[in-house]
């Protein structure tokens, strides 16, 4: 299926040499035609060079500014440049660059402002993670569904693909501390529509998760906490083409 837009990857990179340049040369295989912008935050290694050794462009920021800083400037990055969709994929492997079509079919065909990669959904293949995790994107499913008057079953991915109204949204405004989540209630009362689109995805290329029980257990505790905050915030408005945040 051949897309007629400006389309851009933006590929959120923090100490990821073992698998960034993997991740880009996963992505030129299936989409040849799109711009890569490797957002590296502030990593130790060699995070930068491996992605450049792949023909990404990199935007090095100065110090880690955590997942959040990093998506808002790949962000910035893309409403500058005028691209029509800005699809994120992460550095670390799991996301299987050939499912991407599938994203951008639901922005084309649904009229959705952003789609999402769940694993979850009942035509997604199973995907393998730990009970504790599980039980968190439950939870979050749950929470996040009742919130935005939809039923979303992976509000923790970040395999998501974003129209030209969402990217003007998340370079103004985009969530710091749990991202994935909180996008969500973000898009949902700024009055965007959203939807999820089943994918298969992987299992990280380098390292493992360094996120325990009692982490596991504090994360959800604060990511809950955060969501009920952003409820109370106030309504971000979307801006019109070419007005500045």
């Amino acid at each position: 299926m051949e897309f007629h837009r400006k389309i851009f990857v933006l590929i959120p990179a923090y100490n990821e040499e073992g698998a960034v340049g993997k991740v880009v040369e996963g992505v030129k295989n299936h989409l040849p035609e799109v711009d890569i912008l490797v957002v590296n935050d502030g990593s130790a290694d060699l995070t930068s060079e491996k992605a450049r050794a792949r023909g990404a462009l990199v935007l090095d920021l100065p110090f880690n500014l955590g997942i959040g800083g990093a998506m808002q400037a790949g962000y910035k990055y893309a409403d500058a440049k005028g691209y029509d969709i800005a699809i994120q994929v992460d550095g670390d492997g799991q996301h299987d660059p050939k499912e991407i079509p599938k994203l951008l079919r639901a922005l084309e065909e649904r009229q959705w402002d952003i789609a999402i990669g769940s694993r979850f959904t009942a035509n997604s293949a199973e995907y393998k993670s730990s009970m504790m995790r599980r039980v968190g994107i439950s939870l979050f499913s749950k929470v996040i569904s009742m919130i935005v008057g939809q039923q979303l079953t992976d509000p923790t991915s970040g395999f998501r693909a974003a129209n030209r109204r969402a990217i003007r949204l998340f370079a103004c405004d985009y969530p710091q501390d749990y991202p994935e989540p909180e996008a969500l209630v973000l898009l949902s009362r700024s009055g965007l529509k959203m939807g999820e689109v089943a994918v298969s995805m992987n299992q990280r290329y380098f390292g493992e998760s360094s996120i325990t029980k009692i982490k596991a257990i504090y994360y959800m505790v604060k990511v809950l906490v955060a969501i009920f905050v952003d409820c109370f915030k106030k309504r971000t408005p979307l801006r019109e083409e070419g007005e500045r945040c």
